[in-house]
């Protein structure tokens, strides 16, 4: 008990000291004794008491009970009402402010101890309760933010798809090999869409359980980058151009290579989404002291400083992306693979300029 920390407001000496040498007594820890309201909402705000034990009845232009409402509105500390008058408009005044406990002086030690116990006690079921609904709240405007993002990012695939199931039942006869080419390519595009939404949404999953783990092998990194490289270059066209330099020598490199994937396919992707039309994207490559650097530089739309905070968080978008698609998972998704790897990533981005990711993994 004497980590807890009490505030005695009482405004009549001898009452003071009594109740000061019996909280002692017991075991408790008091902070300070104070006789006005005034007094009491100062040393709350200065040294934030574990409980007060207030004396409704105090000298002043403010009694108890005005104190502990004030105090109530900046600070969640539990007040024991301590009170010679058990007159009932002062019990329903009492009552408004919510106590966590009522004493009618004289009052016995033990009355009093149990009193203090029975307030903490409920006072930190009521915390609990409050982290468990504010968690909560959280999971449930996750879970709302999703179900939103899904299904629209669902709804469009699925329309290509029936749309292109549509035209080759009815058309499949008379079409030529180039246009069954190009509906099959669309209804391929579509599935392999909603594949890597599935994907997403499992990995963060796994992350959030704890269950995301990392399997290093033996990778020729410079050729896994390449080929990533191709593969990105190849799904985003002519239009726009990956740069990709190396320097160093990354042959039998220990690295997870499907957390890598995800690492580079959604950084190089969001910045060929968030550059303009021609544009170029710069993908660096670099090791030294047992760990290796990934550069992924882009010229385009930038994030905004106020969004920067909140970047790897799921389903958080930037507040200047307007209508470019996206689900806001790719980042969060970045940074729990980063993170497995007991790596470091950063950004670096200026709006209207471009944005820089940096990400180091230590080399196993």
């Amino acid at each position: 008990m004497s980590n807890i920390k009490i505030l005695v407001v009482e405004d009549e000496e001898i009452v003071a000291l009594d109740i000061e040498s019996t909280l002692k007594s017991l075991g408790y820890n008091v902070l300070d004794v104070v006789a006005s309201a005034e007094e009491a909402i100062a040393t709350v705000a200065k040294i934030q008491p574990d409980l007060v034990l207030m004396d409704i009845m105090l000298k002043g232009s403010m009694d108890g009970i005005q104190a502990a409402e004030k105090i109530a509105q900046h600070f969640p500390i539990p007040v024991i009402y301590l009170t010679a008058y058990a007159d009932l408009n002062t019990l329903e005044r009492a009552k408004l402010t919510a106590p966590f406990g009522y004493l009618l002086k004289p009052f016995e030690e033990k009355e009093l101890q149990t009193t203090i116990e029975i307030a903490l006690s409920r006072y930190q079921a009521e915390q609990l309760m409050r982290q468990a609904l504010e968690k909560e709240k959280e999971l449930n405007d996750l879970k709302s933010k999703f179900i939103a993002i899904a299904s629209h990012e669902f709804r469009n695939p699925l329309t290509t798809i029936s749309s292109s199931i549509n035209l080759l039942k009815h058309y499949c006869r008379d079409c030529l090999d180039s246009k069954k080419s190009k509906h099959f390519h669309q209804i391929e595009t579509s599935v392999e869409q909603i594949k890597n939404l599935l994907d997403d949404v499992l990995l963060i999953g796994k992350a959030d359980a704890g269950k995301l783990e990392l399997h290093p092998v033996p990778l020729d990194l410079l050729q896994f980058c390449r080929d990533l490289v191709e593969e990105l270059q190849l799904n985003a066209g002519a239009t726009y151009h990956v740069a990709f330099t190396a320097q160093g020598q990354f042959t039998n490199i220990q690295i997870d290579p499907n957390l890598l994937r995800h690492i580079l396919t959604n950084l190089i992707s969001n910045a060929i989404k968030y550059s303009p039309k021609g544009g170029i994207v710069n993908f660096g490559l670099s090791g030294e002291d047992k760990r290796v650097t990934f550069r992924i530089q882009d010229w385009g739309i930038g994030i905004p400083l106020e969004d920067q905070q909140q970047l790897f968080e799921s389903f958080h978008r930037a507040s200047n992306v307007g209508s470019i698609e996206g689900t806001g998972l790719g980042l969060s998704i970045v940074k729990r693979c980063v993170d497995v790897h007991q790596g470091q990533i950063s950004v670096d981005s200026t709006i209207g300029v471009g944005t820089t990711f940096t990400v180091t993994l230590p080399l196993i």
